[in-house]
Parts: C-alpha cells; sequence; structure tokens
C-alpha cells in the first residue's frame, strides 16, 4: 500500500509517478476523503480535551459543594457523539484504506515510462559460448528444423490428453524421462540457490487465507487470478479445534510461494541483526489466467498449474537495490549452467506487476518459436507489501520501520523445462541433458525417445 504520509505531504509527486505507470490517480477523490477524515479527527479531539475540561470542572465544583449539575449534564452527552465520531472516522478511513489497496506501487525513478512490453529496456543478453549470433544479436536457427517443445516432449512423456481428461485444459501430466528431467531442474535450481546463494530452503503450505493475499497485494485486485478453495464438511469437535478468525476467512491455493515466504513476516518486527532473511521454496503454483485472453493455448508456456523454484530477500530499506541485482544474478546462473540463452529486460512502468517498484525480466531465446520468452521476473517491492503485512524491523536506535520486501523465480521449472527441450534438441529429436543435471538425471546425458 502507498505511504498515506507521502500522499500527505507530496501528492503532487506521487500523481506524477503514478503517470509513469499509466495509472491517472483521482488526486480530488483524496483530498475530499483525507479533509473528511481531518474534520472528524479534529472534532473528536476537541470534543475528548472539552469533555477533560468538563471532568476537571465537575470535580472543583463539588469540592467547593457548588452546583454540576449543568457540567454533569453535558459530560453524559459526549460519549455518544464520541462514539458517532468513531464510527464516522472508521468508515472514512475504511473508505480511503479500501481504495488505497487497488493503487499499485511507485515505480523507482530510474523505471521507464511505458504502456507495455514494448516500452521495455533491454540491459544485457548472455549467449552460451560456442552459440553463433545472427546480425541482430540472436542465436542463429538450428541446422535443422526446429521442433517445438511439445513435439520433442510428447515421445519423451508429456502427456497432454491425460491431463485435460483428468482436469480440463492448460494442465499437463509428465510420464518417464520427462517427469524425472522436470524433478532434477527443480532439484538444481533448490540445490543452487541453497548452496551457493545463500538461501533457506523452506516447506510452505499451498493455502493461504486471505489476510495473506491481501498483505502481498493478490487481493483485492487480483481475486479472479486465483483458485478458490471450498472446504468440505467438519464434524463439530474438528471444527471447534480451529481458530475462529481463521475459520472465517477465505482459503485460496497460492499463484507464487513468494505469497507464503514474503507472508512468513507478516505482523512481525524482525531484528536487525537477523537481515537479510534469504528464503526459498519448490512449490506448485496455481493460477486460472483470467487475463490471459487466450493466449498460449498449446503447450506448456501458460498453464493452470506449474511449479516454480522462488527466491523471497526481506531486507534492511538501505540495501534493497543491491538486493535486487543480486537476485537478478542468482537466477541468471542457472540459466548459465543450463546453457540456454538469455536477456535481462528493464520494465517500464506500464509492464510491471501491481506491488513492483522495479523489476527486471529474464527472457529466454526459444528456437521453435524465434522469440524471446519470459523465464523470470525479479522485483523489490519496497516497503509496498510490508506496509500492507505491518512487516517491521527493529533498528539498532528508534522506533520499528518497514522493512523491504523482493522477490524472484529461481526459476519457473516448466519454462526452464521448454528452453532446455527446444535449445538442446538434436535432429532425430534426441535432447542432450546439460552437464548441471546430469547428477539429478543418474548420469545420463541424452534423452531419446526409448528413454
Amino acid at each position: 500500500m502507498l505511504d498515506p504520509n507521502q500522499l500527505r505531504k507530496d501528492l503532487p509527486a506521487v500523481v506524477k509517478a503514478l503517470e509513469v505507470r499509466g495509472i491517472t490517480f483521482d488526486a480530488e477523490r483524496f483530498n475530499q476523503l483525507e479533509a473528511r477524515r481531518k474534520s472528524v479527527q479534529v472534532e473528536t479531539e476537541a470534543l475528548q480535551a472539552r469533555r477533560n475540561a468538563v471532568s476537571k470542572a465537575i470535580g472543583q465544583l463539588k469540592s467547593r459543594g457548588e452546583d454540576a449539575s449543568a457540567e454533569m449534564a453535558e459530560s453524559q452527552q459526549i460519549p455518544a457523539r464520541l462514539k458517532e465520531l468513531e464510527n464516522d472516522l472508521a468508515q472514512v478511513q475504511g473508505e480511503l484504506n479500501g481504495w488505497l489497496m487497488t493503487i499499485p506501487n511507485l515505480p523507482h525513478a530510474s523505471v521507464p515510462a511505458g504502456k507495455d512490453s514494448d516500452d521495455n529496456i533491454e540491459v544485457r543478453r548472455w549467449i552460451p559460448p560456442g552459440v553463433a549470433t545472427d546480425a541482430d544479436g540472436n542465436p542463429q536457427p538450428l541446422a535443422f528444423e526446429a521442433k517445438d517443445h511439445v513435439t520433442l516432449g510428447e515421445p519423451l512423456g508429456l502427456d497432454f490428453d491425460t491431463a485435460r481428461k483428468l482436469s480440463g485444459a492448460r494442465f499437463m501430466m509428465l510420464r518417464g524421462p520427462i517427469a524425472r528431467l522436470h524433478r532434477a531442474l527443480a532439484q538444481f535450481m533448490l540445490d543452487l540457490q541453497t548452496t551457493k546463494h545463500g538461501y533457506q530452503e523452506c516447506y510452505t503450505p499451498y493455502i493461504v487465507n486471505s489476510s495473506t493475499l491481501f498483505g502481498t497485494g493478490q487481493l483485492p485486485k487480483f481475486k479472479d487470478d486465483m483458485f478458490w478453495v471450498t472446504k468440505g464438511g467438519q464434524d463439530d469437535e474438528s471444527a471447534a479445534e480451529q481458530d475462529d478468525d481463521a475459520a472465517q476467512e477465505d482459503l485460496y491455493l497460492i499463484s507464487t510461494s513468494e505469497i507464503t515466504l514474503a507472508g512468513s513476516v507478516r505482523d512481525t518486527i524482525v531484528a536487525h541483526d537477523e537481515l537479510p532473511l534469504k528464503m526459498t521454496a519448490h512449490t506448485p503454483c496455481f493460477r486460472s489466467e483470467a487475463g490471459s485472453g487466450g493466449r498460449d493455448t498449446r503447450g506448456m508456456i501458460r498453464q493452470h498449474q506449474f511449479d516454480k523454484v522462488e527466491m523471497v530477500q526481506i531486507v534492511h530499506p538501505d540495501h534493497s537495490y543491491d538486493a535486487l541485482e543480486e537476485m537478478v544474478g542468482h537466477a541468471e546462473a542457472v540459466l548459465q549452467q543450463l546453457g540456454v540463452a538469455y536477456r535481462v529486460v528493464l520494465l517500464c512502468g506500464g509492464d510491471m506487476g501491481f506491488g513492483a517498484a522495479k523489476t527486471y525480466d529474464l527472457e529466454v531465446w526459444l528456437p521453435a518459436q524465434n522469440t524471446w520468452r519470459e523465464i523470470s521476473s525479479v522485483s523489490n517491492c519496497e516497503a509496498f507489501q510490508a506496509r500492507r503485512m505491518q512487516a517491521r524491523y527493529r533498528p539498532e536506535k528508534g522506533k520499528p520501520e518497514y522493512l523491504h520486501t523482493l522477490n524472484g523465480s529461481g526459476l519457473a521449472v516448466g519454462r526452464a523445462l521448454v528452453a532446455v527441450l527446444e535449445n538442446h534438441q538434436q535432429a532425430d529429436g534426441s535432447i542432450v541433458v546439460p552437464e548441471a543435471l546430469r547428477p539429478y538425471m543418474g548420469g545420463v546425458e541424452l534423452m531419446t525417445v526409448q528413454g
């Protein structure tokens, strides 16, 4: 959530910053709500002061044996008005907070203005040693006609028909060699992030409550992109064991383990010397793809269920942009060891996610599509999530302050599988297993249709 103090102190700067994202902030609405809030607060403070003065006057009059009936009558009327004002303040504050919950984060000053991916800026690209490039700096076409990952994967155990029968469109089932390759990718990524990059491996719930999603920014704006969970019947004894608040909250399947990893510090004050917190998890992710508009209906690029190794850092505000660059490097290391070409792209304001202040995408080269496709997104959310979650740290001196949160894919497992299949394919349809994955594949160097 945006900082209310910043809105009050420098509203024009907030309006200008949101324009970089293509967002028109309704300053008039904010000023009207803020005027109502101030009016109620001023009257409340004045009435509280009057209550104290009347109470003091009553005591003085009684001590002198004088009549205090008028003051006592006045004092009896004050609580009812204070209650009315309390309700008025809660109403206007609720309206203001509810609206601000739908406003995205302010972009960092280095984020370029723009509407969509066409306005993103390429920062750098990496081409594997020995891979030739064309005049545009893209990997040259393969020496044979490139097959896409579906054509390559089906003989190795990629099964969409069974998944469609079990669950519907945009699901997949993996069998045999390709299932093992998928598992190998996830294990390799986890090991790299934990043993080389210093992340703590976590196992998190796949179902979360609405409070967690409000904190990390998925709710209320992206409710239609989530899968909601309906609980079955419970006997009285098991229902009684549940926390009353938790029982009343809606439940959702996670769309990323960013939700659970970042959400782990909700309503928490972290000690200064515990920072940074670096966490990673391998989980399935569930997305309804409500806004996908029928894109990528073939293959594994856009699924309702997919696996991802997520990276999250919780850091001191002074260090968050160093952490952002570090995390991009951690994602790049995966792709370099897999031996696939990629580029790093700085997203423009209009293409960034809701909670991000600055985002880099990593895009991998896919020979069959002859284009770059996103495989990782790494973002600094600054204090945007922390303010919603009430996640703070205690400095060495002074009051608790909001943390900065960062998240990134390290990587999306299914898309990494696509990249490996397409970039390491051979003319006969076999797949050269990247050297980094061979220890996880029992030493297999070449995947063939025979397995």
